[in-house]
Order: C-alpha cells, then structure tokens, then sequence
C-alpha cells in the first residue's frame, strides 16, 4: 500500500474571523495613536466615531466599483475564450500598450475592480505587461474620471488633460520595462473555487444531456423526452452559463473583499493619525512637494472617481506639477491597492512594480511640471 499525502489545510476566510482581525487592528491602532499623541482615555470615543466615519467611507465608495469588477470578470471567464483574448491582443508590444490603455478607457472601473479583471485575462492568456499596463492606466484615463477630474479643476481644465496623457505615458513605460525584464509568472497560485472549474459550469447542461440513440431507433416516449432535450441544448448551456458566471462572481467577490475590508481599515486607521496641517509644511520644497503628495495619495486610498476633488483642495499650496503627481500616483499605488495586488501577485514582483510607479511618476510629473504649460 503507497502512502498517501494528506490534503493540503485550507484555512478559513468566514466573514466572522476576518471582522474580528478588522476589530483588533482598529483597537490596537486607536490604543497607539492615543499613546502617540498623548491623549487620555476621554478622547477614545473621538477617535472611534472618525475611525467608523473614515472606514464606512471607504468601503461603501470601493465596494460598488469592486462588486462591478468580480461581475465582469465573471462574464470573462464564462463567455469569453482564451483563444479571443489572445486574438484581440496584437503582438507588437507597442501595440499592445496602446490596445491596454484603450481598454482602460472603453471600461470605467476604478483600481478597486481591476485587480480581480486583470487576473482573470492574464489566466485567460493576455500578457502580463499588458494586463499590467491596463491596471495602471485604467482607473485614471476612463471617461468617468476624466469627468470629474475636469470639474474638479473647471478654472484650470488643462489638468484633466495632461492627467490623462501623463497616465498613459508612465503606464506605458512600465508595460515595456515588465516587458523587457520580467520573464517568470508573478502571479500566486490562484484560490481553490475561483478557477480551476471555469468552464465546468458552463458545460454542465450538455455533459449531462442523457441522449444516447442505438440504431437509429427510438419510439414512444423516449423519442419525445430525447427530441426535447435535443432541441433546447442552447437554451440550457446559456442557462448553466448565467448560473456559472453569477456563482463565480459570489466566490470572487468573497475572496476580493477581504483584503478590501483590510486595506480600508488599515487606511481609517493611518488617516486619524494624520495632522492634514502639520504635514503640509513638509512638502513646500519644489522636489519634496511631488514626495509629499505621493506618500498622501497612498495613505488616504482614494477611489480614482474622487481625488481630483481632494487635489483642487491643495491647489493653493502646491505646484499644479504635484498635484498631478498626486492624481497620477494614487490610482496606480496605494495602501488599499497594494494590499489587494498581493492578493494576486508574488510580494517581490508587487514590491518590483511599486518602486517603478514610484520612480516613473516622479520623473514623469517632475519633467512635466518644468516644461508643459501650468496655467
């Protein structure tokens, strides 16, 4: 008899336990910036009604734009092939850069939503320093945001403008740098429930159509159950579709808003911690203002449909350069991104991908703050 391997542990991801991590971070966080502070225990019930405030904000503006995502990555997987994804990609990688950040702009998610899509089209077979550039691009060059971006600067419009074209030029030399250097799958090894049985769903009615005709000869009522059956095949593999694509996106969405729920309680807890004023005197310098706003814009975890309004509130106090470094940086990097981006990728290939936003988007809004046209 061969010995057997015992089953991996699979360990539990209920609602209750991930709550009570959520719980425990929050007191322990409090607890330290009262320390940090030197505040009395009489300010704690302060700190909890800005902490709830600042966590119920930042869910309940991710969680529509992350429930969109799983849905449509859902629908990628049902119904759309590996072989249609890799037909639509053009193999110039230059071309493929730009076929990324078309998509960006055809398909108005925000960085929240993203990350389960791009998982879903790098297993379906789309390259990763297209899915990549996709990620990055997506949430800021989208209509939606260039909306609201140019009504958050309607007495300096140009800003919209150049939000998009810088986006699109840093998301693009990163896609061809990943091109160039990454030759190894980053990806970790995916859930059990979200793939695996993609298409088994989708299948199920006709595997299990019980028609078998033996010389052509079938009367009575097994002739009329076999010819109904036949004539509704279709029927059926849209139903079981439909049934695979809406349980796939249950499962999904589950295990995407975990490390939501995390990275916005995280987020709640750093922004009670900060001191809006006493930071601002931080980055008034010309280099340190582009650092300031970088480190703002990933602490505050702002959805892409809503920085701009946060940015123009700066606009008395920093350069317009830094602004953009601020609306550039923040949809492509933040706290409540990067802990979702681990949830998908190996921590080195996410630490590589954070340190050439970081330098790219500096370089780029420095270069641009000198030489385009500010007012």
């Amino acid at each position: 008899m061969n010995p057997t391997t015992p089953p991996p542990r699979r360990y539990s991801t209920n609602p209750g336990r991930i709550l009570f991590i959520i719980a425990l971070l929050a007191a322990l966080g409090i607890t330290g910036i009262l320390l940090l502070r030197g505040n009395d225990i009489t300010s704690l019930p302060n700190l909890l009604t800005n902490f709830k405030a600042l966590f119920i904000s930042i869910i309940l503006e991710a969680l529509p734009f992350m429930l969109l995502g799983v849905l449509f990555s859902s629908i990628l997987e049902v119904f759309v092939s590996e072989a249609t994804v890799r037909r639509l990609i053009p193999n110039n990688p230059l071309l493929a850069v730009l076929f990324s950040c078309v998509l960006g702009f055809i398909f108005p998610i925000c960085e929240c939503g993203l990350t389960p899509v791009v998982r879903r089209l790098i297993h379906k077979g789309m390259p990763l320093y297209t899915a990549i550039v996709f990620i990055l691009a997506g949430p800021i060059v989208n209509p939606v945001v260039f909306a609201a971006t140019y009504m958050a600067f309607r007495t300096e419009p140009h800003l919209a403008y150049y939000r998009l074209l810088l986006a699109t030029v840093v998301a693009s030399a990163i896609g061809l740098f990943i091109w160039r250097v990454v030759k190894t799958d980053p990806l970790r090894p995916a859930p059990s429930g979200v793939s695996g049985q993609a298409h088994a769903g989708s299948l199920t009615a006709v595997r299990k159509l019980p028609v078998r005709v033996h010389s052509g000869a079938v009367i009575g009522q097994t002739s009329r159950f076999v010819l109904s059956r036949v004539r509704s095949p279709r029927r059926s593999v849209i139903r079981g579709r439909i049934s695979s694509s809406l349980s796939h996106a249950i499962e999904e969405f589950f295990e995407m808003g975990k490390y939501l729920l995390l990275g916005g309680a995280i987020t709640a807890l750093i922004q009670c911690l900060l001191s809006r004023d006493s930071l601002i005197a931080l980055g008034g310098g010309p280099l340190s203002s582009h650092i300031f706003m970088m480190g703002m814009a990933y602490l505050l975890s702002l959805c892409s449909t809503s920085d701009a309004f946060v940015a123009s509130s700066f606009a008395s106090a920093f350069p317009a350069g830094a602004l953009l470094t601020f609306m550039i940086f923040g949809p492509m990097l933040d706290l409540k991104g990067t802990i979702m981006l681990l949830s998908v990728f190996k921590a080195k290939f996410v630490l590589l991908l954070a340190v050439l936003i970081i330098v790219t988007v500096f370089i780029v809004a420095l270069i641009a703050g000198q030489t385009l046209p500010m007012s």
